[in-house]
């Protein structure tokens, strides 16, 4: 018997560590947890989640590149860890960095807007801000995050005037969204769905397609005004560079059957999160086709990386 397939049968032989780049609590360490425990249930072992959070993702890839390259230590990063570049990612590829193993998530963002606006629909709110050119602003996570490069999409293809205003995470721009200091907002269902149950806040559009219960009747953007914007967030699991191949095919062939448990897609699909899975070259395919999207946004709005 080959080498290669012997290692493959004996792997996993203890447990593994799935390394998310945010804190406990949060919605990708809520999504991590769930995939972690079905996932070793797939490979017959326990999956232990370590929250190695800030820092642009880099101490959770810094666990990862410490380790061995031999499948027992993972990283399960959103999709701005892997395709936003930051200052402390400058001069690193994270794909010679890293083997590609799945995709596991993908979820729209929401555009939502304050109830002290009176805009209901994309094409309104684009109207609006035209007539009245620098009094409408939008809020952020932080500069350089997906919400403030999808305020930066927004602005130059409805050719409005519009301010950025950053923060230091969502929970302090979602509490002055709803009290009409902050007037729009990106960012993912997750994080908004309380107050726009509540109606706090008036969601107009989806940055994608989507089948959730409270996310699929939202007018897609990109239908709705604004043709070329369109993208999503994921997450999606990674091992080291030189993680032997069948054990990155063995990882490869779990992930495709946890993301289809129904009761996980059950659990997440009010919130727009959908499981999907694909080979290691679609993960690679997708990681350079959404670098090159925000690094041409950040280039063309003159961004200073932080």
């Amino acid at each position: 018997m080959p080498l290669t397939s012997a290692g493959a049968a004996e792997y996993p032989e203890r447990p593994i560590r799935m390394v998310i780049p945010f804190a406990a609590g949060g919605p990708a360490d809520i999504v991590g947890r769930e995939v972690a425990q079905l996932l070793g249930q797939q490979l017959g072992t326990s999956v232990v989640v370590v929250n190695a959070g800030g820092g642009h993702g880099v101490p959770a890839l810094n666990q990862v590149l410490n380790a061995p390259a031999d499948g027992y230590t993972l990283l399960l990063p959103a999709s701005g860890n892997m395709t936003i570049p930051s200052k402390a990612m400058e001069g690193k590829d994270v794909l010679q960095l890293l083997s590609p193993v799945s995709q596991v998530t993908q979820s729209p963002h929401v555009l939502v807007v304050s109830k002290t606006l009176p805009v209901v629909s994309v094409q309104e709110l684009i109207d609006y801000a035209k007539a009245n050119p620098g009094k409408v602003n939008f809020g952020s996570a932080g500069i350089g995050g997906v919400a403030h490069l999808a305020m930066e999409m927004f602005k130059s293809q409805a050719d409005v005037d519009v301010v950025h205003v950053p923060y230091r995470g969502t929970s302090q721009v979602v509490v002055d969204l709803a009290a009409g200091q902050v007037h729009a907002l990106f960012s993912s269902m997750p994080s908004l769905k309380p107050m726009i149950d509540k109606g706090s806040v008036t969601a107009i559009g989806m940055s994608a397609p989507s089948s959730g219960s409270d996310t699929a009747k939202l007018p897609v953007i990109s239908k709705a005004g604004l043709p070329e914007l369109e993208f999503t967030t994921w997450y999606a699991l990674f091992a080291k560079a030189g993680t032997p191949p069948d054990v990155i095919k063995k990882l490869n062939t779990a992930i495709a059957k946890v993301v289809q448990d129904p009761q996980l897609n059950q659990k997440f699909e009010s919130q727009g999160v959908e499981f999907v899975a694909g080979s290691p070259e679609e993960l690679t395919e997708l990681v350079r086709k959404d670098t090159a999207k925000w690094a041409r946004i950040i280039d063309d709005a003159n961004i200073e990386l932080m």
